[in-house]
């Protein structure tokens, strides 16, 4: 198993740009390493759509909360954009450690490598 610690900031909320964030925590993730996730900026608003059943996103979503690799959203940028509280039912951590943003340098000290869609 590798000891590699991906972690995918994610801030685009473009679904085809989103879907590879989730294949690549996914992949990452079956593949020994871990794979987590951190939604940012515009992705926050995914949230409430990929619930929902018949958004194209939405089994890998569920796959991926499964999995347990959604780590933190934003709660500056859920806040804003007026989803903090459909975040907050789906039982995702919204978290802001930095002016209520989440910050890279706590998972770069943790031994995290950052990757940025």
């Amino acid at each position: 198993m590798s000891k590699e610690k991906p972690v995918i900031f994610a801030f685009r909320g473009n679904p085809m740009c989103f879907i590879h964030v989730l294949l690549n925590a996914i992949d990452l993730h079956e593949k020994g390493r871990e794979g987590k996730i951190v939604i940012e900026g515009d992705a926050v608003a995914l949230v409430p759509e990929m619930r929902e059943p018949d958004h194209m996103l939405s089994a890998l979503y569920q796959k991926t909360k499964e999995l347990g690799l959604i780590v933190a959203v934003c709660k500056a940028c859920s806040m804003k954009l007026g989803v903090a509280d459909a975040v907050q039912k789906e039982g995702l951590p919204l978290f802001g450690d930095m002016s209520n943003h989440p910050s890279m340098s706590a998972f770069l000290d943790d031994g995290y490598q950052i990757i940025t869609f």
